[in-house]
């Protein structure tokens, strides 16, 4: 399995994940869904490891990169769940998807070989992804001031992309299920003392329990896929692909929720596909 096609099941992943997130956004605190989404991921993970059997030491380096990775996948977490909160989604979601920008910039400090066709390819992906977003909710709603919101969104994506590369780095020299499961721990640790320093609740209430649990299922594969891709070749692929899970969320909204796309974002789906394409060539 190649780096593209990790990076798509990812998108996948996320883009049902976003979906999920529509239904439990109004009624249950940043806080509590994602520690939810993140200890139901911990447990996916615990399993995955527990049938390798026995597991390596994970080296110095290594363990330093997935504890930093941790830290940044919950940065980006919580900026993107508040961003969102905030919203519109048309201000949100094209900043957020511009992070494999900054993966392939990171991808090129360390030595990597990116032609200009795959710039051109990763900036074609995030145009679609941004027109599909943009065209997604056209109402009257008054929102907040857009500066903060603007802010949070910025940094999920530094965020993101942060992650994927400190995580990316961490799985050359060890497996990726041990590194993916330390970046869960740390980000559960680290929001269980901001919960505990805000003096918020972690509990999300039963009746959201049972899909968060599913979503954090869905975050662990699509994290586990990115991250997995750090062995092998053009790793950076994988991080760019994942970014469709905006474009995903939107197209299976029209599917199943019924909201309606515009011919502008049918034309954004083709660009960002056509971006996918030549990548995987």
């Amino acid at each position: 399995m190649n780096a593209l096609v990790l990076g798509l099941l990812a998108a996948l992943c996320w883009g049902v994940h976003d979906l999920a997130v529509r239904y439990v956004s109004q009624s249950v605190s940043v806080i509590a869904s994602l520690m939810a989404v993140l200890v139901s991921g911990v447990v996916l993970q615990l399993g995955l490891v527990a049938m390798m059997g026995e597991v390596d030491p994970i080296p110095g380096t290594a363990l330093i990169s997935a504890v930093a990775a941790g830290g940044c996948y919950l940065l980006a977490g919580v900026c993107m769940y508040a961003a969102f909160q905030r919203g519109p989604v048309r201000l949100v979601a094209p900043i957020v998807a511009s992070y494999p920008v900054l993966s392939v910039s990171l991808a090129i400090w360390r030595g990597a070989t990116v032609s200009p066709l795959h710039w051109l390819a990763v900036i074609a992906i995030g145009v679609g992804v941004s027109v599909v977003a943009a065209q997604s909710e056209r109402d009257a709603t008054e929102y907040p001031a857009a500066g903060p919101t603007v802010v949070l969104s910025i940094l999920a994506a530094i965020g993101f992309a942060a992650t994927f590369a400190l995580g990316q780095y961490a799985t050359e020299h060890n497996d990726e299920n041990s590194i993916s499961l330390v970046i869960r721990l740390t980000a559960v640790f680290a929001l269980g003392m901001i919960a505990l320093a805000s003096r918020r609740s972690i509990w999300p209430g039963r009746p959201a329990l049972p899909l968060l649990c599913v979503m954090g299922v869905l975050d662990a594969v699509a994290i586990l896929c990115v991250i997995a891709a750090g062995g092998l070749p053009n790793a950076q692929f994988a991080s760019v692909t994942a970014s469709v899970f905006g474009l995903l969320t939107v197209v299976l909204a029209w599917a199943v929720l019924r909201e309606k796309m515009v011919p502008r974002q049918w034309l954004g789906c083709l660009v960002a596909f056509a971006g996918i394409g030549y990548l995987a060539l």
